[in-house]
Order: C-alpha cells, then sequence, then structure tokens
C-alpha cells in the first residue's frame, strides 16, 4: 500500500463552502450571515447563554431564599472511624495524617455514628450529644478546642 495511491471513502469529504462568490453561488451577497446586526459582522462570537438581547433566564427566573454567610462548615467524621484508627488520643492533626478529614483549618464536628470500645481523648471543634455519651461511657474524654 502507498501512501499517495490511498482515497478517501465516497461521502466522507465534503466541498469546502465558498462564500461571497456572487449571486449564483446562492452564499453571494451576506454570504449565509444574513441581514445586519452583530451575527454578520467579523469577529462576533454567540455565546450559549445570549438570547438575541431578550431578558435572560437567569434574570427572569425568581430568586427564593438567601444564604448565610455567618454559617459554619463543619467538617464531619464518626466515631466508627476512629475507633478503626485505634489510637490513644486524636485530633484534626492525626484526623488529616489519616484522611478523615481534608483540612486542619476547617472546624471539625464528632458525630456519634457507630460504637467505641477503647478509651480514647478526643480534640475537636464540637461533638454531638450522643458522641459525648458514647467516648465517656468507653472511659475516653470529648475535648472541645
Amino acid at each position: 500500500m502507498k501512501l499517495d495511491l490511498l482515497t478517501p471513502v465516497e461521502g466522507s469529504v465534503k466541498k469546502r463552502k465558498r462564500v461571497g462568490r456572487g449571486p449564483g453561488s446562492g452564499l453571494g451577497r451576506s454570504s449565509g450571515r444574513g441581514d445586519k446586526g452583530a451575527g454578520q459582522r467579523s469577529g462576533f462570537k454567540r455565546r450559549p447563554w445570549f438570547e438575541g438581547g431578550q431578558m435572560s433566564l437567569a434574570r427572569r427566573l425568581p430568586k427564593r431564599g438567601f444564604t448565610n454567610i455567618f454559617k459554619k462548615e463543619f467538617q464531619i467524621v464518626n466515631l466508627e472511624r476512629i475507633e478503626l484508627l485505634g489510637l490513644v488520643a486524636i485530633g484534626p492533626e492525626e484526623m488529616f495524617n489519616n484522611g478523615l478529614i481534608k483540612s486542619t483549618m476547617k472546624p471539625v464536628k464528632i458525630l456519634g455514628n457507630g460504637s467505641l470500645k477503647t478509651k480514647i481523648a478526643i480534640t475537636a471543634t464540637s461533638f454531638s450529644e450522643s458522641a459525648k455519651l458514647k467516648i465517656e461511657k468507653a472511659g475516653g474524654t470529648a475535648i472541645e478546642a
């Protein structure tokens, strides 16, 4: 097989659109761009969200509720995940190193999902009531920092 003998499959190559080549071509005068306006000008980019100057969908829809800018976003850790580590004391640093939380800078909340059998000292920003009870029942301490 020689590269210079290769031909494309029938119907796979489309003829190039030659615009602005007279009225007989069907794409003369305005070259298929329509009459007047931004769409006819060179350099025009039609954005997917543009609606022809009509008020945009985002502005037509009603707005509901509000966003509380003072809301605290807690990183949640369950007791069952802490139990699996088998440590004597655990804080945000150890949780980060073991992949339980994504950042040591954000607040951590311990939830009481699962059971705790070992005595453990846990340091976190806050604890749920059930988590506190389970930690103290196992002989450990819940330290709020």
